[in-house]
């Protein structure tokens, strides 16, 4: 065919849909001026005498309970004037301001009747967001209100609240008026609390016998459905003979049987409260298998030494929020799989955790080794695979749902470096560093974001942890620390080590809620601990272990310890 002959080339137009920001917001404060005019109203709603004028249309758009009101069969949907039964007028006006502004006002005193009007009108998010504000603003003078208001309206997040309130201030909050006021369901709920923060068992019976003694005539009947939910097996025998000769238990003999009963059956599956645990950072002797918990502060080294099938070699070591211990290890018969294992506490043993195996990341043709992490975040489990020759990381997160383990967005580094790397969570996001880069997973949406410091600092990242919302970074030679705030997305520099001697980071970690390093000197170990306040490191007066310390990764995990297990055994 000729030139002239053929059909002209035309490129196919796709079409786009845009989306003009400013009208949606307009529209709103538009539909607000109309109210505020008492223009375009077609419908008055009365609240307790007072007569509030509305539109239909904008009524039905915000709530189900309106949209079914005026779009059905109803009477209501032909009134002008409708009136509304078990609302207060005030909250009910805050409510139509929200409606036509999108903006929320609350406040302690009017939480819960607003709570209340948001749950009549179904409106999900005023009710979400007083539920939150509930959350953030339990105390000692509300948290018994807030517990019974939570109980009767089902708002769960608030009922945990509470309740791990009182549990973390159980031994002072139990001589208070509020805590003798709980009802005898929401006073075994508390007791049956693992978080409940005592050091001895005798405080739950202490705090148990205040109660009862505050209407001794009301509730001593109620003590034996109560006892059950003491841990008698935490307590020593002699504890145990002076609670059966007090004269509570001596006046009821149901209570002295049912004492009697508890510790014969001797429930060992009851865990320690939580104020019975130490924070200890686990570390592991470079020079043999054997596992070390360490807590400087209270003079705390436990060395355990297991049998070598029982303490798998670790690629990737993860403490969990609820405490759980798990290490990857490879498995014997795979050198490509890896497999879970949870520590024991009661047992202090190594246990197969019942997981699938993780498939070790390896490149076509590749028989390279990866750096291998594991991490948590919200309860999910997240193993990463680094090769940094290729500058590339693979993740994948475990569902217990599946027993599998999903593939997550692949980051790519801005840098192929062969280096040391770092998996750590901080909030609800996965961070990943390397010695000059950070980056940020958001797991909702499946991204990765670079979170690197600013060229201008100079600054090689040694050794990372996380404490709040902020990770603290240092150098290898603890020249300078740096902060990361995860909430801003700022970094900071902080005060470095002043000391002239010659050493290297060794381990950073968070114990009790401080930052600790652990130095190594040629081979003599120093511990310091940071003071936020005045920006300055002051070192330990602690006799370290003669041990060569060593953990996997630059990030020490810190767990929580019930020592009577480790000198169990």
């Amino acid at each position: 065919m000729a030139a002239a002959d053929q059909e002209p080339h035309t490129s196919a137009v796709r079409p786009r849909s845009y989306q003009d920001e400013s009208y949606l917001h307009g529209f709103l404060e538009t539909v607000g001026d109309l109210q505020k005019a008492g223009v375009l109203q077609d419908v008055v709603l009365e609240v307790e005498d007072r007569r509030f004028p509305c539109h239909r249309l904008v009524l039905s758009a915000a709530s189900p309970y309106f949209r079914a009101m005026f779009t059905s069969d109803m009477a209501e949907s032909r009134q002008k004037t409708v009136v509304l039964q078990g609302l207060d007028a005030g909250m009910f006006g805050e409510i139509l301001s929200y409606i036509y502004s999108g903006t929320l006002h609350v406040s302690l005193d009017k939480v819960q009747p607003l709570y209340q009007a948001a749950d009549l009108l179904q409106l999900d998010y005023v009710r979400d967001t007083c539920s939150s504000y509930m959350v953030m603003n339990v105390d000692g003078s509300n948290c018994v209100d807030l517990y019974n208001f939570a109980d009767v309206f089902s708002v769960d997040i608030v009922q945990k609240q509470c309740r791990q309130w009182i549990a973390r201030h159980l031994t002072e909050f139990s001589f208070n008026e509020e805590f003798c006021s709980l009802s005898v369901k929401k006073l075994t709920e508390i007791i049956s609390h693992d978080e409940l923060d005592v050091k001895e068992e005798t405080t739950v019976w202490e705090a148990v016998v205040r109660w009862v003694q505050h209407s001794r005539e009301d509730r001593l009947h109620h003590l034996p459905s109560v006892l059950p939910h003491i841990r008698f097996s935490l307590m020593t025998s002699d504890d145990t003979a002076a609670i059966l000769d007090h004269p509570l238990v001596r006046e009821d003999p149901g209570s002295s049987a049912v004492i009697r009963n508890v510790v014969q059956k001797e429930n060992l599956n009851l865990k320690p409260r939580l104020g019975m645990f130490t924070e200890m950072v686990l570390l592991s002797n470079a020079d043999s298998k054997e596992i070390l918990f360490m807590n400087p502060r209270e003079g705390k080294y436990i060395s355990c030494s297991n049998k070598p099938e029982d303490c798998p070699f670790a690629t990737g070591v993860a403490v969990t929020s609820d405490n759980n211990i798990y290490i990857l290890t490879h498995e014997r018969e795979s050198n490509n799989q890896l497999s879970m294992f949870n520590y024991n506490h009661a047992g202090n043993v190594w246990e197969h955790a019942g997981m699938s195996s993780v498939s070790k990341w390896r490149k076509p043709g590749n028989n390279v080794s990866y750096d291998d992490h594991l991490v948590e975040v919200d309860g999910i489990l997240y193993y990463l695979a680094v090769d940094l020759d290729y500058g590339e990381v693979l993740m994948k997160k475990y569902s217990r749902h599946t027993d599998e383990w999903e593939e997550c967005s692949l980051l790519s580094l801005d840098h192929a470096r062969n280096d040391v790397s770092a998996a750590l969570s901080c909030g609800s996001h996965v961070y990943f560093l390397t010695v000059t880069e950070m980056h940020r997973y958001d797991p909702i949406r499946d991204e990765w974001s670079n979170s690197n410091p600013s060229p201008e600092l100079e600054f090689e990242i040694h050794r990372a942890v996380a404490m709040g919302t902020e990770i603290f970074c240092t150098d290898f030679y603890f020249t300078q620390t740096l902060v990361y705030d995860t909430e801003s997305g700022s970094w900071q520099n902080l005060q470095g080590w002043s000391n002239q001697e010659v050493c290297h980071v060794s381990r950073l970690f968070v114990l009790d809620n401080q930052l600790h390093i652990l130095l190594d000197c040629i081979g003599v170990y120093l511990l310091y601990v940071y003071d936020r306040s005045a920006d300055a490191w002051s070192e330990l007066e602690a006799s370290l272990l003669d041990k060569n310390y060593h953990v996997y990764g630059f990030c020490s995990p810190v767990a929580r310890i019930y020592l009577p297990y480790l000198n169990g055994t």
